[in-house]
């Protein structure tokens, strides 16, 4: 199989892809081949090593994640002897989170552990193999926190406001839109998932002055200090995006706050029961057709570094997916898959 690697920190061309030996699975374990990855911030700061404290846990001098992705959508290679939630040709997807190595062609999942892998079992049909790919980092960086209104944006951001719904709670999209054309705000379409819209290149959010319960930035736009104001006198700063300034804020408002609070989601640490209900909803709301990932770009996995370019650019709209396979296209719906309970 080949295997996407990195032997020091640096620029994306530090990545390369190399042949490894198909790694073997024990009796209770699934073998799954990988059709689509993703690539986030956290693999930029994982390649790059900036900033500098990332280090920390990917390597303080060199990389100890060779590998890097977590975020996985393929199908069932192989199951071990006591297997019995998954068979050989099963739709599945999930996260490695927060262990690394989906930008491999091959990886493999332990059968009982929910929190990593959901059947695609009940996902439409017509919905892209690659699409998919971009699903399993949304839910665990979005769905966590608790949330009324929220400032959102990305491929973390919709499933945000999506996850707020079900709180029955009114959300507030910011990002750069080409439907901002006239006014300088504007209802957003019913699949945006957002109640509002803000042309941030014509108004800035930070002006209205104590409107929002939460104010999650999903890709570290905006620090706590510039959107502090903004926040509601008890409300919250979230994002997902580590900085010298918010690993500082964090503890400190935490502790020392009696008002408005900053915070930092690390959610590939948290419970892995947690992260399996949230697969779980994911399903769900794909099944109701709430939820449509969205997609920056697809890249074959022959050009990742390409991918990684997107990334540190900080510009991307949706998920950056990589495509393992050539016939996880996003023009061919994938065949209908085998029901698997989650």
């Amino acid at each position: 199989m080949r295997i996407a690697v990195y032997e020091r920190y640096g620029p994306p061309e530090v990545l390369h892809l190399q042949e490894a030996a198909e790694p073997t699975i024990d009796a209770s374990e699934v073998l799954v081949r990988v059709e689509a990855s993703t690539v986030g911030p956290s693999d930029s700061a994982g390649r790059s090593g900036t900033p500098r404290f990332a280090r920390l846990f990917f390597g303080l001098t060199k990389p100890k994640h060779p590998v890097l992705g977590s975020d996985f959508a393929g199908v069932v290679e192989r199951v071990g002897s006591d297997v019995t939630r998954f068979a050989p040709g099963d739709r599945v997807f999930g996260t490695l989170a927060p262990s690394m190595g989906a930008h491999a062609e091959l990886v493999v999942i332990a059968e009982d552990d929910r929190s990593r892998t959901s059947p695609q079992g009940s996902t439409p049909q017509g919905r892209s193999r690659r699409s998919t790919g971009s699903s399993p980092h949304c839910p665990s960086s979005a769905i966590s926190p608790g949330w009324r209104p929220a400032r959102s944006c990305s491929s973390t951001g919709r499933p945000a406001r999506w996850a707020r719904r079900r709180c029955s709670s009114r959300s507030t999209s910011v990002r750069r839109s080409s439907a901002c054309a006239a006014p300088r705000t504007h209802r957003s379409s019913p699949r945006s998932g957002a109640d509002r819209v803000i042309d941030y290149t014509r108004e800035d959010f930070t002006e209205a002055r104590g409107a929002y319960d939460v104010i999650f930035d999903a890709v570290g736009k905006r620090s706590f200090g510039a959107a502090r104001r903004a926040l509601a006198p008890h409300g919250i700063y979230l994002t997902t995006v580590p900085s010298a300034a918010i690993m500082v804020q964090w503890p400190l408002t935490r502790w020392f706050s009696h008002g408005r609070r900053a915070a930092i989601a690390f959610t590939g640490l948290r419970d892995i029961r947690l992260k399996a209900a949230e697969l779980a909803l994911l399903v769900e709301l794909i099944d109701a057709g709430a939820f449509v990932p969205v997609v920056d770009r697809v890249v074959p996995f022959d050009d990742i570094a390409d991918a990684h370019r997107r990334v540190d650019t900080g510009h991307k709209a949706g998920s950056v997916v990589v495509a393992m396979a050539p016939a996880a296209s996003a023009s061919s719906p994938a065949p209908s898959p085998k029901p698997v309970a989650a």
